[in-house]
């Protein structure tokens, strides 16, 4: 505030310059040097306050970096790598599922044309060719199924059967066996999947007929 003086009656008002004009912050003319040495101010100028051009810390731009480098890595890994992996043995292991369920349907109606289907099948065929290995199917026809000196089981791969040759006679033979023959009956130590497996390999073994 202006002090008010008097001098002969007359009334004067003496102005004060003001020591902090107003925007006299905002000035670009007025020059300031920052506190701490070598550290630099930008020229422009906001409500007085100057901003420093000073380089980020080098932890913190490797941080930063580290951080944008990490985040791509995890996702091309986690989303592009793996994913793509667990999807793909997801989609496997479903497949998988719906043909051993129909697998077991078709051998709950077994026919002639379902056994010969199945024996088309090569992982159907390759588990009929475990269970005839590790069953002792092989000690009696034989490990190519040729039967062969000193065997008491018939020759599987040839035309000539003595207790029916279509693929359900060949089935229900394995289940029921042949007493009189030497064959143990398997109703009871095979599933019914294991014996349809064994008939489907053992079809897929068979020789073509000679004309």
């Amino acid at each position: 505030m202006n002090p008010v003086i008097r001098t002969n009656g007359r009334t004067r008002i003496k102005k004060i310059p003001n020591p902090h004009p107003q925007h006299a912050m905002d000035d670009p003319s007025i020059k300031r040097e920052p506190k701490d040495k070598g550290v630099t101010l930008l020229e422009h100028s906001y409500d007085g306050i100057q901003e420093f051009d000073q380089k980020l810390p080098n932890w913190w731009l490797f941080t930063l970096y580290g951080a944008i480098l990490f985040s791509i890595a995890y996702w091309l890994v986690v989303h592009q790598v793996l994913q793509g992996t667990r999807d793909t043995l997801l989609l496997e292991n479903e497949l998988a599922q719906v043909e051993a369920r129909r697998i077991e349907e078709t051998v709950k109606l077994l026919d002639d044309a379902n056994l010969l289907e199945l024996s088309r099948n090569p992982e159907f065929v390759a588990a009929g060719s475990q269970v005839f290995m590790t069953n002792q199917c092989a000690t009696c026809h034989g490990a190519d199924l040729r039967s062969g000196p000193g065997m008491v089981g018939v020759n599987l791969v040839d035309s000539e059967w003595k207790h029916g040759g279509n693929p359900i006679s060949i089935f229900n033979t394995i289940t029921q066996g042949v007493a009189s023959a030497g064959m143990p009956r398997h109703e009871g130590i095979l599933s019914p999947t294991a014996i349809a497996q064994v008939t489907a390999y053992v079809l897929s073994m068979q020789e073509p007929t000679q004309p």
